[in-house]
């Protein structure tokens, strides 16, 4: 769905335009937990913003994989497998997070 969407759009870039395009996207995301908190003041609650910008994160991000040849779900698998590794070696504590 993402490759089809960037081809019929163009919207196929280089790595680091995609990057750099990305890192753009996450400041966004920022600004709106920055706005939906009032800068800490308040809990943060997800707005349709927020939904949006992360969907904008998610295309790049995909559409980043298939220009780079990728297989997102291949490497996301083996990062969830490092993760759990990981886990598996730290100690078991009380505490929340």
């Amino acid at each position: 769905m993402v490759a089809a969407t960037a081809d019929q759009l163009g919207l196929h870039a280089t790595a680091t335009i995609l990057v750099l395009g990305m890192t753009t996207d996450i400041g966004r995301l920022a600004d709106e937990a920055l706005a939906g908190t009032s800068f800490g003041r308040r809990p943060f609650r997800p707005t349709e913003a927020w939904a949006q910008r992360l969907a904008d994160i998610a295309f790049t991000l995909i559409n980043l994989a298939d220009q780079t040849g990728v297989d997102l779900e291949t490497a996301l698998r083996a990062a969830l497998s490092r993760y759990q590794a990981s886990a598996a070696q730290r100690p078991v504590d009380d505490l929340p997070f």
